[in-house]
């Protein structure tokens, strides 16, 4: 039996891997969430045909990507919108939608060939998008491993992204109510710094935003000394 290994920080990539190893028993799937254990040693005591990174936030290094099939996903639709922040840098962009890619680890930043892309809509909440995500990393997954597909070199000019920084997520200098809702629900996710506004001695950090019929915006508040 095949062994692929599954790389992810976030606690929704776990239901990926009993979906996968249910809908592929022929092979067997493990899970790294810590950094300290995606190592060498650690990785090599798996044994991993392929590694399949669908939320990473750390350095891959290159003693694992030169030495195993690295595979990471991408929500943007390269080569445009290489590296940071690729969900908020689009959706403060004005973009709807965008493709998901799966793409082979290499030295350059989100360069690598890319397996396949799949359609991905930007509406809902920053954790709507990435449990979206995950159900597509998981067929993408199947689909790689079932089909054997082989990457295809970029093709288009890049446009690189920059990651953005918790200070950005003020929303003090922002003029339209579609535009702070962007904001707020563009970072509505575990880990990611809150859309806020800061007011004398108050930060006011807002999460789960709606729209009402009439333009206005409802949203919880959430009210901290600084």
């Amino acid at each position: 039996m095949e062994n692929i290994l599954i790389v992810s920080e976030k606690s929704w990539n776990k239901e990926l891997v009993s979906y996968l190893q249910s809908t592929m028993p022929q092979y067997a799937f493990y899970l790294i969430s810590q950094k300290e254990d995606f190592t060498v040693e650690r990785i090599g005591s798996i044994s991993p045909v392929k590694i399949f990174i669908p939320h990473w936030s750390y350095i891959i290094p290159s003693a694992i990507f030169e030495r195993y099939e690295c595979i990471v996903f991408h929500m943007t639709d390269l080569p445009y919108g290489r590296g940071g922040s690729p969900l908020q840098n689009l959706i403060v962009r004005g973009l709807t939608a965008t493709k998901l890619p799966a793409i082979r680890v290499e030295v350059g930043l989100d360069t690598g060939p890319v397996y396949l892309k799949m359609d991905l809509s930007l509406s809902g909440t920053a954790e709507e998008i990435f449990v979206r995500v995950n159900k597509l990393v998981g067929k993408m997954i199947v689909e790689i491993i079932q089909n054997n597909l082989q990457p295809v070199p970029q093709e288009g000019d890049p446009v690189v992204f920059k990651r953005r920084k918790p200070e950005q997520s003020d929303m003090s200098g922002l003029e339209k109510l579609e535009e702070i809702f962007d904001y707020i629900r563009m970072l509505d996710a575990d880990g990611y710094p809150h859309a806020y506004i800061e007011k004398g001695e108050f930060r006011y950090e807002f999460t789960r935003a709606s729209i009402k019929a009439d333009g206005s915006i409802v949203a919880d508040v959430k009210i901290t000394k600084k």
